[in-house]
């Protein structure tokens, strides 16, 4: 497990480092977000507001699992649309990404 995001991807105590474009955090259904508390992705009444799995603050997060996509059921549905959304936003067309 890595110590902490940079802004490029993830480090180690130990000054270890790996560049990552996309980091997949499986959270198992808990809405455990406060190690992302520095993202600023919180409204003034605690919640994350999303579109889809899309962290409306920073579109470079997905919350799959969260919100409305927090079911056994729609997780598939869910994934596949944030894989999607990702694909997109790395691909660089953002606003088709907004899209989806």
């Amino acid at each position: 497990m890595f110590d902490r995001i940079t802004p490029d991807g993830v480090a180690w105590r130990d000054g270890r480092h790996v560049a990552a474009d996309v980091i997949l955090w499986a959270t198992g259904f808990r809405a455990a977000l406060g190690h992302l508390a520095p993202l600023g992705l919180r409204e003034p009444g605690g919640g994350v507001r999303v579109d889809g799995t899309r962290a409306v603050a920073d579109p470079r997060v997905q919350l799959v699992g969260y919100g409305p996509s927090a079911s056994t059921v729609g997780a598939n549905r869910a994934g596949r649309a944030a894989v999607r959304d990702v694909q997109r936003l790395l691909a660089g067309h953002p606003a088709d990404a907004a899209a989806a």
